[in-house]
């Protein structure tokens, strides 16, 4: 039987706690699924179901151990969030963690990664690659709804480009 070392300096380090924000709006649910499509900056993410009606403003965290890397388009996963990129960069943690830094488009996505990833994978900044997400990974505890105010409607039988007399 294997003990676990007493002193905390022995012990095997913890990941670090690396998360993206995400503002986001509901584009769609789907009940017989059970998934929520949300438009992001640069795509759509799927979810499981959320409460809120079309259109309301989320927001969404995204923890980093949650992003997986694919140096080519993922086609026979069952991971529904597969979003093209480039990795932006490469920051080498505590062993064996390393955060690679997505860049989406707008969107700066973190992954938390092993050290043996980045060599298997040849990692560079600028290599282009695919993020990874699970759906089930961003469920309830990852997305809120933003208090910001929502755009205000012109009232009926008024355009903004309508003149007053």
């Amino acid at each position: 039987m294997q003990t676990l070392p007493a002193n905390d300096e022995t012990a095997p380090p913890s990941a670090p706690q690396l998360e993206t924000t995400v503002f986001a709006r509901i584009l769609s649910h789907d009940p017989d699924l059970a998934l929520t499509s949300l438009l992001f900056d640069d795509g759509e993410l799927r979810l499981p179901l959320v409460d809120l009606p079309l259109g309301s403003s989320v927001v969404v965290k995204i923890d980093a151990r949650d992003v997986s890397i694919a140096l080519s388009r993922p086609m026979d996963v069952s991971i529904t969030n597969r979003l093209p990129g480039a990795i932006d960069e490469i920051e080498y943690l505590t062993p064996p963690y390393v955060r690679a830094t997505f860049s989406l488009g707008k969107t700066r996505l973190h992954s938390l990664i092993t050290r043996e990833s980045v060599v298997r994978l040849a990692l560079v900044p600028g290599l282009k690659a695919w993020a990874m997400i699970k759906a089930v990974a961003i469920s309830g505890r990852g997305i809120r709804p933003d208090r910001a105010p929502q755009p205000r409607s012109w009232p009926s039988g008024r355009s903004s480009n309508q003149e007053t007399p």
